[in-house]
C-alpha cells in the first residue's frame, strides 16, 4: 500500500485526481484490487499498455473527424490509468481518462482491445464537450441516459463503428419492452435529487445506469447509453440543421423538451 501512495499517487497526474474520488478512492482500496487480482494488473501493464501506445493513429484519424465535426471545441488531453477495476474511463475539463486494467479485463484480444479503446477515445472527447450541461435534474434518469446517449451517438458517427454491439442487438430486440420500463423509472428517479434518496428511487436509475457488474439479471450493463442513444437519434433524424443538432447534444437544459423534440416512442421510425 505504501509502494501505491508513494510512487503513485503522490505524484499523481491530473487524470488519476479524477479518477480517485468514487473510482480509486484511496492506496488501500487500489492494494486491495491489485491483491486480489495480480494477473489483471500485471497483463494489464505489460501487454495492453503497448497497445495503447500502438493506437496512436486511430486515436489521431477520431481527432481529425471530431475536429472536422465540431472544429471549435478544444480536443483534451488523454490519461491512460490503473484504476480499481470498476470504471473504463471518465473525463474531467479539458481531459478523458481511460481506466486500463477494466479494458484489458473485458477485451482480452488486441483486435477486441483496439475497437474498445477507439470507442473510448471518442465517447469520452465528447464527455469533455458537455460541461455547460443543466438541468439535469428535471428528468435525472432522462437526462443522465441522453448524456451518454450523445456521447455514443457521435462516437458512432466519427468511429464508423456501433458502440457495445452485443448490447445494441439485445436491446434492438426488446425496444419496445425497455421503453415502457425506461418511461416508469423516469418519475421515480426524481427522488434521487434528495440527499438521501428512497431506495426505489436508487434502483430505477441502477436499473439503466451505474450498473458495471451489477446490471439486471439477463440484461447487458448501461442499457441506458442505448436508450439516450435512441432518442438523439430520433432526434438528429427529425432535424432539418444536423449541425445545429450535433452541437444541441452538448449543450442543453431541459431533457424532457429533448425527448419531446426528438418524438421518440420506443422506435426511431417515422
Amino acid at each position: 500500500m505504501s509502494d501505491i501512495q508513494k510512487g503513485y499517487l503522490n505524484n499523481a497526474s491530473y487524470g488519476v485526481s479524477v479518477f480517485m474520488p468514487g473510482r480509486i478512492g484511496d492506496a488501500a482500496r487500489l492494494a486491495n484490487k491489485v491483491s486480489a487480482d495480480p494477473a489483471l494488473y500485471s497483463r494489464a501493464v505489460h501487454e495492453c499498455l503497448p497497445r495503447v501506445k500502438e493506437a496512436t493513429a486511430d486515436l489521431r484519424a477520431i481527432y481529425l473527424a471530431l475536429h472536422g465535426l465540431l472544429p471549435d471545441q478544444p480536443l483534451p488531453h488523454i490519461y491512460v490509468v490503473i484504476g480499481a477495476g470498476n470504471s473504463g474511463g471518465t473525463a474531467g475539463p479539458g481531459a478523458q481518462v481511460i481506466g486500463l486494467e477494466v479494458l484489458c479485463a473485458e477485451n482480452p484480444s488486441a483486435v477486441g482491445f483496439r475497437t474498445a479503446l477507439r470507442r473510448f477515445f471518442a465517447h469520452e472527447t465528447v464527455h469533455t464537450f458537455q460541461q455547460d450541461i443543466s438541468g439535469v435534474e428535471k428528468s435525472p434518469l432522462l437526462g443522465e441516459a441522453l448524456i451518454e446517449g450523445a456521447a455514443d451517438f457521435i462516437a458512432a458517427l466519427v468511429t464508423g463503428e456501433v458502440p457495445e454491439p452485443d448490447r445494441a442487438s439485445w436491446a434492438s430486440q426488446r425496444e419496445g419492452m425497455l421503453w415502457d420500463q425506461f418511461q416508469k423509472d423516469m418519475p421515480v428517479s426524481l427522488a434521487t435529487v434528495q440527499e438521501n434518496p428512497p431506495a426505489d428511487a436508487v434502483k430505477a436509475v441502477n436499473r439503466w445506469l451505474h450498473n458495471y457488474k451489477s446490471a439486471p439479471p439477463g440484461w447487458p450493463s448501461e442499457t441506458g447509453y442505448w436508450v439516450g442513444m435512441r432518442i438523439w437519434t430520433a432526434y438528429y433524424a427529425a432535424a432539418t440543421d444536423k449541425h445545429r443538432a450535433i452541437r444541441d447534444m452538448l449543450k442543453w437544459n431541459d431533457p424532457e423538451l429533448i425527448l419531446r423534440q426528438s418524438s421518440y416512442r420506443g422506435s426511431t421510425s417515422k
